[in-house]
């Protein structure tokens, strides 16, 4: 091949990627500079914050903490501490209010810019609906990662404040997980459950992305993907269905749990994976082959 030619492929090619990092900058923009999308972050820090107040000054909670720590045959002033608190609060709100605030912004990035008008603009610009739908959906798996990491980071230096270091102690009734970490272990452990807890937020998140895509106002697609969550969460937990529990989104969203064993079962973690990846690729597919049939222009 010719210099000159190499030469100019070179060049179109650095074009090409200069530019799709600049629509990849300017959809993080108009999602980071949303007031909505600082709603999942703050409730989170206010959540972590009552929580940890209550086991400080309430006589209650850590009165109950210390129990289960005894009869465990361990000892409370060594394993009540920074991560086991934070870790006990993490539980209930990776449950319940992760699913809402990544399905709410979710739910946002297609129908809420055609129901804007936005994207009718958007659209008469050279750029295929598959690449902008792909650069949403990259923007919103940004925000998952920051939401969880902001989870964990706040979490973590909140209980800093009332609660000493020490070892890190939980029980998960409900997965029949019980973990005790000592020194720099503790911290590990914390780190990765935060990091594979991405995946879960980044499923829930392609689930109200792929709703987003119908022609459908913002808030159904977030109450369709909470619905969806919901739904699988009632029967995953119900004892009539215990030997089903697999067949569930929820048993492998929960593929962070696993990380809290002294153990850690990678095959069950490999095939939680493997199933996420493959809801997220499903998802991302019947999201971009419905809204390539949208009539938006018009």
């Amino acid at each position: 091949m010719p210099r000159k030619v190499r030469a100019s492929l070179r060049r179109l090619l650095r074009l090409k990627n200069s530019m799709l990092w600049f629509q990849l900058r300017n959809e993080l923009w108009k999602l980071f500079g949303k007031q909505r999308t600082y709603i999942g972050s703050g409730m989170f820090f206010l959540a972590q914050s009552i929580g940890i107040l209550l086991f400080q000054f309430g006589q209650g909670p850590y009165g109950e903490l210390s129990r289960d720590i005894r009869h465990a045959g361990l000892s409370p002033e060594h394993f009540i501490s920074n991560l086991t608190v934070a870790s006990f609060l993490l539980v209930p709100i990776v449950y319940f209010l992760l699913p809402l605030y990544v399905s709410l912004v979710g739910g946002d990035m297609v129908a809420k810019e055609a129901e804007d008008g936005t994207l009718r603009m958007i659209l008469c610009r050279p750029i295929s609906r598959l690449r902008l739908l792909a650069l949403k959906w990259l923007a919103g798996a940004v925000f998952s990662l920051v939401l969880v990491v902001s989870l964990g980071v706040f979490s973590a230096i909140v209980a800093s404040v009332f609660f000493p270091s020490g070892g890190l102690f939980v029980v998960l009734p409900l997965e029949n997980i019980f973990g005790t970490f000592e020194g720099a272990a503790a911290w590990e452990r914390f780190a990765i459950v935060h990091f594979f807890m991405t995946f879960e937020a980044v499923t829930l998140m392609s689930l109200a992305f792929m709703f987003s895509c119908f022609n459908v106002k913002p808030a159904a697609a977030t109450i369709l993907a909470i619905s969806v969550f919901f739904i699988s969460m009632i029967l995953h937990d119900m004892p009539y269905f215990r030997e089903m529990r697999e067949w569930f989104m929820v048993h492998h969203l929960y593929v962070w749990t696993h990380f809290f064993r002294q153990q850690i079962p990678w095959w069950r973690v490999g095939e939680s994976l493997s199933i996420l990846a493959g809801y997220n690729l499903t998802f991302i597919i019947i999201g971009c082959a419905v809204f390539q049939r949208r009539d938006i222009k018009s």
